[in-house]
């Protein structure tokens, strides 16, 4: 919260001037804030589940490909929180997963004027399951969420951001291609649409 109400303060300075590496190519560093809207598609219908909200927070590299191409590749490191809710009868069932996340993008960089920039993005992330918490309202249980799912998950990420000096913001969505199901007998991926703001430097 004190990152998203400082985030505005950024608007007074202007973009800093490019940094460049040892090779001359383009770089920066990125802080990000977050929500995801996420669900699980499963042939179970326990993990078949509606969307759940959580929060989403790290950062991120970004390296210029080509020195003639507006052409970038952003890795970053993320929090990041998905999940679902399922209703089955009359019992409500919630599903919190935490996750240590690498999203690895690919960026091509539109320039609409001098401190206004586009940028549409494609690639994938990795994931490890750190915890969560599964709760059964009708039973008045909780349990561990990786107990009985797997902690490993990976699959696409497409989306678009736009610059604005140093302010950034992007809207994207995780395809889960990673079966998260304890068994071969289900299959179970995720979903999560997610908004960032963050400021680039």
């Amino acid at each position: 919260m004190v990152v998203a109400l400082a985030i505005p303060s950024f608007a007074q300075f202007e973009k800093p001037k490019s940094r460049f590496n040892h090779s001359g190519m383009e770089y920066y560093f990125g802080l990000r804030l977050g929500l995801n809207v996420a669900t699980m598609s499963s042939d179970s219908p326990a993990y078949d589940t509606d969307s759940r909200s959580g929060f989403a927070i790290g950062g991120v590299y970004g390296l210029q490909l080509s020195r003639t191409t507006p052409l970038w590749i952003e890795a970053g490191l993320m929090y990041s929180e998905k999940g679902g809710e399922v209703h089955i009868n009359d019992d409500k069932i919630t599903y919190r997963m935490c996750y240590l996340q690498l999203p690895i993008v690919v960026k091509y960089n539109f320039d609409v004027d001098d401190d206004f920039f586009v940028q549409p993005f494609f690639g994938g992330y990795l994931a490890l399951g750190l915890g969560g918490k599964t709760k059964d309202y009708a039973k008045m249980e909780s349990s561990a969420t990786f107990d009985d799912l797997n902690r490993f998950d990976g699959g696409l990420r497409l989306g678009c951001g736009v610059e604005y000096k140093m302010m950034y913001a992007e809207l994207g969505y995780d395809l889960g291609l990673a079966n998260i199901a304890d068994n071969d007998f289900n299959s179970t991926r995720t979903r999560s649409f997610f908004v960032n703001v963050g400021v680039n430097f």
